[in-house]
């Protein structure tokens, strides 16, 4: 059978995003099956449907990564985007749609039906493979786990319990686009989250176990990577240092197979034992994101954070020593915050030095979380409320609009302190770096 899986996530800002976990869904595919990749960020919407008729594939894997863009103060929502990019397939091509990623996961059933597929896949995509194995054979693919129809209810499934496997085709149109656009590629150490933030959806969406990948084989691939192009990877964990011991060993693994190509992850700023950041240094590291969300204790402890304010100068201070360019990410607006709140974080976001400052206000609700159910007892959401479209968390004291009017009066005249992601400005500017030859995240040029 003929397979196309498709990307269909346009949005560059601050910068396109290599489509990883199309990788590890190509790998899942029998040898048997011919497999095509198409990235909508290379291919214009005539080209993909000239090369659809030249193809006609069997099956259509769409990627739902992202339902929305989660930033309330430039809100982008994706999937009437997806929607009408399926209605336009469904005209020309009689080819069995599924769909699945990350951001169907979340909300499946919603999506489903918005789409109007013929599958999805709640989970990790994984199994699309069996459903091809089923459908080649005209078997039935309804015992599959996480298998989603108009027949079959939507269940979510244990954690793929396989080794996944990474299909890196150098010689696919959207290799080449990345290598041109900074020559950025993502790389995966582990799943699973254990962590508890009472907002984020990683633990539904891959589980709370950690499940770890052989650090010889990230090493093996990251290797790979550098060989064919690559002049940066971004480690996408949802945390790398969630679990500190294996974070140190891919960090050793880098360094013994001689991947020279510098690197970055998001890391939660709790305690760190001593020449921790000299050993992720040492094996490439330069930019550490700290997933911070607030500098007020209260905080902290209202989102279930796995460390103090006390830890995250300490962690800054030991990645700057080592040399590694460090931001941190907040997130504000959650149960509880006011006024008071808000000026306790910026007090202490004042107190750390060398670093780009990324804000984020309003909290997008999810279900399966925390905040979802306190949203619930608040009746500011019901059950029935559907969540397809963002709906962000109101704090009680505050309101999202007064707390982004005091950040920006702090953030006035500094260029490192930046609200969301930095807009069409910011990826404007991104661009026209990449095109001089730089390559990375690029906001170390920021730093003050």
């Amino acid at each position: 059978m003929k397979i196309l899986l498709v990307s269909p996530n346009t949005l560059t800002i601050p910068y396109p995003v290599y489509p990883l976990g199309l990788d590890y869904v190509a790998a899942s595919i029998s040898p048997a099956h011919t497999v095509k990749i198409v990235d909508l960020n290379v291919l214009s919407e005539n080209a993909f449907f000239s090369m659809l008729a030249d193809f006609s594939p069997d099956i259509i894997g769409i990627s739902c990564r992202n339902v929305d863009n989660t930033d309330a103060c430039d809100p982008l929502y994706f999937i009437r985007q997806y929607r009408e990019f399926i209605q336009k397939i469904r005209q020309q091509s009689r080819a069995v749609l599924v769909c699945g990623g990350a951001g169907f996961t979340i909300l499946p059933e919603e999506i489903f039906k918005e789409l109007d597929a013929d599958y999805g896949i709640i989970g990790e995509g994984e199994r699309f493979g069996m459903l091809v194995d089923a459908l080649a054979d005209g078997g039935d693919p309804t015992g599959i786990p996480g298998l989603l129809s108009r027949e079959q209810p939507a269940i979510p499934p244990s954690p793929w319990p396989g080794t996944p496997k990474r299909w890196v085709n150098k010689n696919a149109d959207h290799f080449a686009y990345y290598l041109n656009k900074g020559g950025m590629f993502n790389l995966q150490t582990k799943r699973g989250c254990s962590f508890r933030c009472i907002y984020c959806p990683y633990p539904h969406i891959e589980g709370r176990r950690h499940r770890f990948f052989a650090t010889e084989e990230i090493a093996r691939t990251a290797l790979a990577l550098e060989k064919n192009g690559a002049q940066y990877f971004f480690i996408t964990d949802s945390t790398f240092n969630s679990d500190i011991d294996h974070s140190l060993r891919v960090a050793k693994a880098l360094r013994k197979t001689g991947v020279t190509i510098p690197w970055g992850a998001f890391f939660a700023p709790r305690k760190l034992p001593n020449g921790y950041f000299e050993e992720m240094a040492a094996s490439g590291l330069t930019h550490a994101e700290f997933g911070t969300e607030s500098m007020s204790a209260q905080m902290l402890a209202t989102y279930r954070k796995p460390f103090t304010i006390d830890d995250v100068f300490a962690a800054h201070k030991q990645a700057v020593a080592a040399g590694v360019h460090a931001a941190h990410y907040f997130l504000l607006g959650g149960p509880g915050e006011n006024s008071h709140t808000v000026e306790e974080t910026i007090d202490h976001i004042e107190q750390i030095k060398q670093s780009v400052f990324f804000f984020f206000i309003g909290i997008r609700i999810y279900p399966h979380t925390e905040i979802y159910d306190i949203a619930l007892q608040e009746n500011t959401i019901t059950p029935d409320t559907s969540l397809i479209k963002p709906v962000y968390y109101q704090p009680k004291q505050i309101s999202a609009r007064q707390i982004e009017k005091r950040v920006l009066a702090q953030a006035r005249g500094r260029i490192n302190w930046i609200a969301g992601s930095g807009g069409k400005k910011a990826a404007e500017v991104v661009n026209r770096m990449f095109a001089k030859g730089y390559s990375g995240p690029l906001w170390e040029y920021l730093i003050r």
